[in-house]
């Protein structure tokens, strides 16, 4: 099932989530229904509380860059009480971000390009690796969601003054985007 995607303003965007435990109810039918919300939105990446929910899962999909990125043939893989351990600070990198909770936005962001994670798999295998390159700024963006952060809140001082208006608008729902969304409204 297609979730609405949960835009700026809402408040489960701002939660840190809460780990699962191992009998949370239907997880399997929810990481299914974020995959297909996620190929939906022809994003990359989707963590739970985009869609409502404050738990700590995220689906990746880089597979899609695969043309342009052929180290990530195949890569899908699901977080499960995913945590960044540690960032390693010693080189940085800065690109530009977008969000399928902030539509029509994007910046330049700075971030630490590798890190140290745990998480469990989708079979609920534990993990503890470093992850670098591109792979860690997409973790990175889509962990922050668990932390009730956005990209948005990385940006200088500067740029999030100039995107004012811009945010506004996604409080006030006008903003075009073509996957299901789930607004505010505030006005």
């Amino acid at each position: 099932m297609i979730l609405p995607i949960y835009i700026y303003g809402q408040n489960v965007l701002r939660k840190v989530a809460q780990d699962i435990p191992e009998d949370y109810p239907e997880l399997d039918k929810f990481i299914a229904d974020m995959w297909e919300t996620l190929a939906d939105s022809e994003g990359i990446g989707l963590a739970a509380p985009q869609v409502g929910k404050d738990i700590r899962v995220v689906v990746i999909d880089l597979d899609v860059l695969a043309e342009d990125m052929p180290e990530y043939k195949d890569f899908r893989k699901v977080f499960i009480n995913p945590h960044i351990l540690e960032y390693d600070e010693t080189e940085s990198d800065v690109s530009e971000e977008g969000c399928l909770s902030l539509p029509g936005i994007h910046e330049k962001v700075t971030r630490p390009t590798r890190i140290h994670v745990k998480y469990e798999d989708e079979t609920r295998t534990p993990h503890d690796e470093w992850v670098d390159g591109y792979l860690a700024r997409v973790m990175q963006h889509e962990f922050d969601h668990l932390e009730g952060k956005m990209f948005v809140d990385r940006i200088t001082p500067f740029r999030k003054t100039m995107i004012k208006s811009k945010l506004k608008a996604l409080l006030q729902g006008r903003y075009h985007c073509g996957y299901r969304t789930k607004a505010v409204l505030k006005r």
